[in-house]
């Protein structure tokens, strides 16, 4: 059936068989897209509460049922063909999965699966794994958390693709798995990315919320733990925001050693975000373009014994120093962000740790009501045989002649039922014990199970009527699991206060330059040389150089724009040029906002001095330059200056000097700046200079000698001050009407 777009709008024009409907194109994409996005959403990219995608949960379901929890390993190939049978995909697609569940690939904190064989590195890009004919693999230890309680009717079974046998639709698993392993996927419009969490504090902090609700989460479980090492930069507000909203990011770093007689680094742990491949290629794109200079060599020496990238270093560098270059310039300290998407009930959910661990909770909460449930029912079947037999056993000699009686086969249970008044289950039990049986040991011992029996039935009773009792039993089973399967924390926590944070700028040729930016938004370094032996410059058509400054290779330079922004750079981004070319447009090389233009270029190095904002109402801000610096190199500064009132001009003094004030009906001030106060407020109003009546500043520009002829006129002791008219006799050669 082929649709093309209709040429009236959003219809689509469908044709078959000669018959042509107009049908939205909105009824088509819901049709036909809908469903397989709800799919990727709902069965394959987003896990569950049981911390499973579907494809994990088959394969794993796979190995279980086939006796893969206990005895030796198998060939991964059995696995993957066994798997196919609920996984109607690729055996290559399984095998990945199987792989990334392995010991052998260390990418999960807990493996669910012992492998044995090459399963690749996931902190390796380019070593692939071993064929699936290859290498074995059976479930690990942990595993045994998942399956405990699978036959004791705990979760539902649905039908495989094909209703030849059944798999679960969740694990019962006893400790929540969810946030013990990373968990990452991409749906359709949405993505799920989970860390991991160290399983002690994990279980901990599930057993401590079954007590106390409101328990404090921060107290037991500290901060992400990766399976790939490293330090963690612990800032407590990133570690509450993710927590509380399920959402945030947190910054790992790898951890190294330095190697005194070899004058080398070995880095052992890098971040779960990137590859050892990926570092090496961004230090030697580094080392080409002449950013380190420190290195003389860096090689991979990964071996069996695990992750080892060693740094040569050339004589007399500081190994520290540098690794805190490194940390800044290349993936050695990555970024790992949180989304905590889940599936709850078949709905995907951003939760944080406190919700989610609620969702557990109550999950497993019903699994173990289900599981007292069933054993309860059983021990019920149970009692209910042996009240039977126990009425049969009084007098037995009287069974044994009902059975030998009776001539028809089929006859043997009713009779039975008529001769002692039992149930039809109750006859056909006592009716399949073996004549060894028949013993009066047999008999005194079957009886002494009714006693027994009552009082477990008692107590599984009374324990599916109390939630007390059941949280228990949760509490019981997390601490078991932490028991058998705790460790200690792979990634180990940095403080702030601990790190030796390197906030000096990389070391650059510091050498003298003329700097020139125009006033549509032009920028160009020229060196001094190159300025001596240049021509004109070369500016737009209709542009002009508005400000040229004489200042240094390692000078800071301020961009404030239209929109009371301020963007920061350093001359030594921009490469020197010559003055026959037109330089950067500083919107587009800074990322400026659309329709975001320039008005005026600071120039500083130590921001010293003061910067003017003249505005259209009469007021003066007088604000220190050093409001603009910032501990981190931070590109972008909002509130730059006040927005009350439209800015007519900004400029940049070392000292006090006078400005000439002009308005719309020519009268004029002359202003000393230093009779108004600095300011540490970027976005203040400013003071009053020139009192306005029905009227606007127009221009400001800074006075000099001869501007007017009788500049006493202009100026005043008092601000602010209403100003005095321009009269034609005190124009300067400056000054035009």
């Amino acid at each position: 059936m082929p649709a093309k777009k209709d040429a009236l709008g959003d219809k689509a024009v469908i044709e078959n068989a000669g018959i042509v409907l107009d049908t939205p194109i909105t009824e088509i994409l819901e049709k036909n897209y809908m469903p397989y996005a709800m799919s990727v959403i709902v069965s394959r990219a987003i896990p569950e509460i049981d911390g499973f995608k579907p494809s994990h949960r088959k394969l794993l379901y796979t190995m279980y049922k086939m006796g893969l929890l206990t005895g030796g390993r198998t060939k991964s190939a059995n696995i993957v063909g066994q798997t196919m049978r609920l996984n109607p995909h690729g055996d290559q697609a399984i095998y990945d999965t199987m792989v990334r569940l392995t010991r052998g690939n260390e990418a999960l904190l807990h493996p669910y699966v012992d492998s044995k064989g090459n399963f690749s590195k996931t902190y390796s890009r380019d070593m692939a794994c071993a064929a699936a004919r290859y290498t074995e693999a059976k479930l690990a230890p942990i595993a045994k958390e998942l399956f405990e309680d699978i036959d004791s009717d705990t979760v539902d079974f649905v039908d495989n693709y094909d209703s030849t046998m059944k798999e679960p639709t969740l694990f019962p698993v006893s400790f929540p798995s969810i946030l013990v392993n990373a968990n990452m996927g991409i749906a359709v419009g949405m993505a799920s990315s989970i860390c991991s969490f160290n399983l002690t504090e994990v279980c901990e902090t599930a057993a401590a919320l079954l007590k106390n609700p409101d328990h404090d989460i921060l107290a037991t479980l500290k901060a992400p733990d990766f399976s790939t090492g490293g330090y963690l930069v612990y800032r407590e507000e990133e570690i509450k925001q993710i927590v509380q909203t399920g959402r945030g990011g947190v910054k790992v770093r790898s951890r190294y050693a330095y190697d005194k007689a070899n004058n080398c680094i070995d880095i052992t742990e890098i971040p779960p975000t990137t590859t050892a491949e990926a570092i090496i290629d961004k230090v030697a794109d580094l080392i080409k373009t002449g950013k380190i200079k420190e290195i003389a060599d860096m090689r991979d020496e990964t071996d069996l014994s695990g992750l080892k990238l060693t740094i040569d270093l050339r004589r007399g560098v500081e190994p520290d120093k540098l690794m805190q270059k490194l940390f800044r310039l290349t993936p050695l300290e990555d970024s790992f962000s949180c989304n905590f998407n889940i599936l709850v009930g078949g709905a995907p959910m951003v939760l944080g740790v406190r919700e989610i661990l609620n969702e557990w909770t109550a999950f497993r909460h019903e699994c173990v009501r289900r599981r007292v449930f069933h054993d309860l029912s059983k021990k019920k079947e149970k009692l209910h045989l042996l009240l039977g037999l126990s009425k049969i056993l009084l007098d037995i000699d009287k069974a044994i002649v009902i059975v030998r009686e009776t001539e028809a086969e089929s006859e043997v249970v009713p009779n039975l039922m008529i001769g002692f008044g039992v149930d039809q289950i109750q006859a056909e039990y006592v009716a399949e014990i073996r004549l060894r049986n028949l013993n009066r040991e047999h008999i005194i011992r079957r009886l002494e199970e009714l006693d027994d029996l009552k009082s477990k039935i008692a107590e599984l009773e009374e324990t599916l009527g109390s939630e007390k009792k059941i949280k228990a039993i949760i509490r019981a089973e997390l601490t078991n699991v932490i028991k058998k399967h705790g460790q200690p924390r792979k990634t180990m926590l940095y403080y702030p206060a601990e790190i030796e944070e390197d906030d000096e700028r990389e070391e650059v040729p510091d050498y003298p330059v003329h700097l020139f930016f125009t006033r549509e938004g032009y920028f160009k370094k020229i060196t001094p040389q190159s300025l001596r032996m240049s021509g004109e410059q070369k500016v737009k058509e209709g542009d002009e150089v508005t400000r040229e400054v004489a200042a240094t290779n390692a000078a800071h330079l301020l961009f404030f724009t239209d929109k009371q922004q301020v963007y920061k750079a350093e001359a030594d981004d921009f490469a020197d040029t010559k003055a026959s070319v037109m330089g950067d447009f500083i919107p587009a090389k800074l990322g400026m906002e659309e329709g975001e233009s320039v008005v005026y270029m600071a120039v500083t190095k130590d921001y010293a001095g003061h910067l003017l904002f003249f505005f259209e109402n009469g007021k003066v801000a007088k604000v220190e330059l050093s409001g603009y610096a910032t501990k981190t190199k931070r590109k972008k500064l909002l509130a730059a200056y006040c927005d009350k009132s439209p800015l007519i001009a900004i400029f940049q003094i070392d000292e006090d000097s006078e400005y000439f004030i002009r308005t719309g009906n020519e009268r004029c001030l002359i202003v000393h700046t230093g009779a108004l106060s600095g300011k540490t407020t970027k976005n203040t109003q400013g003071v009053q200079v020139i009192s306005l009546r029905k009227n606007l500043v127009t221009s400001v520009l800074p006075y000099t000698e001869g501007m007017v002829e009788n500049p006493h006129r202009f100026r005043t002791k008092n601000l602010p001050s209403p100003g005095s008219f321009l009269k034609a006799q005190d124009l300067g050669e400056q000054l035009t009407l």
